[in-house]
């Protein structure tokens, strides 16, 4: 597990922004929670009377990390939010229903339910690449076949309107007014106490965005439109971004995930083979994380064959 506090660079953008430290009474730290599995984050937000935590990672060993982080900062975890349905953003929902059951876990919407099950029956159904296990016993969704299973409907709520309340004080807004892109719903918070944007897998930072499964082209295409038009609306408030993948950093990290994918759809449209296709890309990009699963596996999902 690798976590740090967050409260120092935040500060410090602040004040090269020239905005000043935020109100004390909307005052919001972060934690953040590196999962050793897939770099994919999980972050806790406090008011310093409650926690909450955004995502919980992909193995239940990861889920447990997070959560005796929870409890070592001594603060009652009120709720868990979800940001979209893949599993190395849910899996670890057991383990807080199961050690934490006062806390509400909440998406955003229905859609994002839906895909969170759908992805979960997917995973147990044998969709799993074979980088990857099989979804974890305790997540395989409750069935006639499997009464004990995961009751996805009962244990998610939805969150009610587009703000995400914190139990004694501050907020975040929430997006969910995006096209299908690295998942097909999606949500977002932008937390102006704190200037802080928390863009899910819309952003990684120094690694292959995953492009694997159902992603067409098509899609990736709108991904990037959607990271131009994050661009433009919150490129002039310089917020910290808190990306999926990778470690936190300032809104540039899109204009860097906009040239990939511009230099991806170049080189999957005119490479014989996916080892071209590696290569090139490795070339362009040799210090971004998971080379061999996320990119991978999005080159065997654009490229099925070789081409002539």
């Amino acid at each position: 597990m690798i976590s740090r506090r967050c409260r120092p660079i935040l500060l410090a953008a602040f004040a090269l922004a020239g905005l000043g430290a935020p109100a004390a009474a909307a005052d919001l730290e972060v934690t953040v929670h590196k999962g050793g599995f897939a770099t994919v984050n999980s972050f806790i937000i406090s008011n310093g009377k409650t926690l909450t935590v955004i995502d919980v990672q992909r193995k239940g060993y990861e889920a447990q990390k997070l959560a005796d982080l929870v409890r070592a900062l001594k603060l009652p975890l009120t709720q868990v939010f979800v940001t979209h349905g893949h599993t190395d953003h849910f899996t670890g929902m057991h383990v807080f229903r199961d050690q934490y059951p006062a806390a509400r876990i909440r998406v955003a919407n229905e859609a994002i339910r839906r895909d969170v099950k759908a992805y979960a029956v997917y995973m147990d159904q044998g969709g799993a690449t074979e980088a990857e296990t099989p979804l974890e016993r305790p997540l395989r969704p409750k069935s006639p076949s499997n009464p004990g299973g995961f009751d996805y409907e009962r244990t998610i709520g939805l969150l009610k309107g587009s703000t995400l309340r914190f139990d004694g004080g501050g907020q975040c807004q929430v997006t969910t007014d995006y096209q299908a892109t690295e998942a097909p719903h999606m949500a977002t918070l932008y937390c102006p106490s704190i200037n802080a944007l928390f863009l899910a897998d819309l952003a990684y930072n120094k690694v292959h965005p995953w492009m694997g499964d159902d992603i067409t082209l098509d899609r990736v295409t709108a991904w990037r439109a959607a990271l131009v038009k994050i661009r433009q609306t919150y490129g002039a408030r310089k917020p910290i971004v808190y990306p999926g993948h990778g470690d936190p950093g300032g809104i540039e990290m899109l204009d860097a995930q906009i040239r990939y994918f511009d230099d991806y759809l170049v080189i999957v449209r005119s490479a014989r083979s996916r080892e071209e296709a590696a290569r090139r890309i490795t070339a362009l990009y040799p210090d971004y994380a998971e080379a061999d699963f996320f990119l991978k596996y999005s080159l065997i999902n654009h490229l099925p064959q070789d081409r002539p």
